[in-house]
């Protein structure tokens, strides 16, 4: 697959406008033709990040396909507000499986197409970061460990939503759950617990790993159709803000995506076989608080009481991500206002 660098043409702005690129370059979404892949009529809330990144990402996989693709759909969010019986939104060949049994079933999927001599179809599993990172974990493992031809999407919103935002293992540090109380020394999550399932995946040293947001949709789609050229196990772990959980405005959800992206947080990069292969390299630093600040999860950090010491602590996150993955190039813009250096 060939990439070009999209240039962006108005100052200041993260948008990139569809008609400054050929045909070729444009996004999937772009296209009046697209495959819809879940349609309107669905239950997701009003900004919800899920339901975007599961069109984006399907509708991507479906044209790069040909449309010969089969989705298996674990218990979550996605599941249920697209799938109130006896409706769907979904207007792909889909599967509902279990809570932590989608790697299975998806595997399953595969090999029957494989002896039934289809093997132009192919297979996407997808689930929230519950159903990958805690319940379906073991079902995961070992699907990359048998390297088996499935492309697994995860959701991650970082809780469990559906239920009444629990934590999760990839609930952050320091954020507000319903299992997670924002009182003691150390309020909301507790620093030192939970999965980095992207690094977790590179350690099982399968053909393709990558991270993206729904922010950007050209990276979201290109990782998807990069994913569908490699046959094999293959992780996409896309960030999906939801403002039920995360307490944030329905109408800043691409923005909060962003900013996970800029300060660092949310490191976007891809890997092949272990080892990582690009970065999408912070545009214009940020500090976390500017993040932070947009989310009641995180509001107790900067009440009557604020805790600039946790800030400080999330930011060494955030700086550790920057250096581990080089997120900062000499054609990033350190924005001077921010007081963070590179």
């Amino acid at each position: 697959m060939t990439r070009q660098p999209v240039r962006f043409y108005q100052v200041g702005s993260f948008a990139v406008g569809n008609r400054l690129l050929d045909d070729e370059d444009r996004t999937v979404q772009s296209n009046p033709n697209r495959t819809n892949s879940i349609d309107s009529g669905h239950r997701a809330c009003q900004g919800c990040g899920e339901v975007l990144g599961a069109r984006y990402a399907l509708d991507a996989a479906m044209r790069a396909s040909n449309g010969q693709l089969v989705a298996v759909n674990a218990t979550g969010c996605l599941e249920v507000f697209s799938t109130p019986y006896p409706e769907t939104s979904w207007r792909i060949a889909w599967l509902h499986s279990l809570f932590g049994n989608a790697p299975a079933v998806a595997t399953g999927v595969a090999a029957a197409m494989r002896v039934k001599g289809k093997s132009e179809v192919r297979v996407v599993a997808q689930a929230g970061d519950g159903g990958t990172v805690d319940i379906g974990f073991g079902c995961l493992s070992g699907m990359f460990e048998r390297n088996d031809d499935v492309l697994f999407i995860c959701y991650d919103n970082q809780g469990y939503m559906n239920t009444g935002v629990q934590r999760s293992a990839a609930t952050p540090p320091a954020a507000r759950t319903a299992t997670t109380v924002t009182a003691g020394p150390e309020p909301g999550n507790v620093f030192g617990q939970g999965k980095d399932l992207p690094r977790i995946a590179m350690a099982h040293d399968i053909p393709y790993v990558a991270t993206a947001t729904v922010a950007d949709l050209h990276d979201l789609e290109q990782k998807v159709e990069r994913a569908m050229e490699i046959h094999g196990a293959r992780y996409l772990h896309v960030l999906v803000p939801c403002p039920l959980g995360w307490g944030s405005a329905s109408n800043e959800t691409i923005h909060i995506a962003r900013l996970a992206k800029e300060t660092g947080l949310f490191p976007v990069f891809e890997a092949e076989h272990g080892t990582v292969t690009a970065v999408s390299p912070i545009r214009r630093r940020t500090p976390v608080e500017e993040y932070l600040k947009l989310q009641r999860r995180y509001a107790h950090l900067f009440g009557q009481t604020p805790r600039p010491d946790i800030v400080a602590r999330l930011q060494e996150i955030a700086d550790e991500n920057i250096a581990r993955y080089g997120l900062i190039t000499n054609d990033s813009e350190d924005s001077v206002s921010t007081g963070v250096t590179a």
